[in-house]
């Protein structure tokens, strides 16, 4: 299957986003103040572990999405200078 330039940016561009986001999310779910994350023991609550899972789950499929994208623009890299 050959990707399309504008496709290959497109995933390229949402496997950096969803690290970005989701990076961020981690950070704030860490620190949080508010009871949701964490009881009155410090302890871990259920919203800490979907949500880390969910994070996890971004990660990884970020990373995949976005390693796609980069193998698509390689790959019209190569084939435009074999051409040329």
């Amino acid at each position: 299957m050959k990707l399309s330039r504008p496709v290959s940016w497109f995933l390229l561009a949402f496997g950096v986003w969803s690290w970005f986001i989701w990076i961020t999310f981690v950070k704030n779910l860490w620190q949080d103040a508010s009871g949701l994350a964490f009881d009155d023991a410090g302890d871990p609550t259920g919203y800490f572990w979907v949500h880390l899972l969910l994070a996890i789950t971004s990660f990884v499929l970020g990373t995949v999405i976005g390693t796609i994208g980069l193998r698509g623009l390689r790959a019209l890299r190569r084939e435009r200078t074999q051409k040329g």
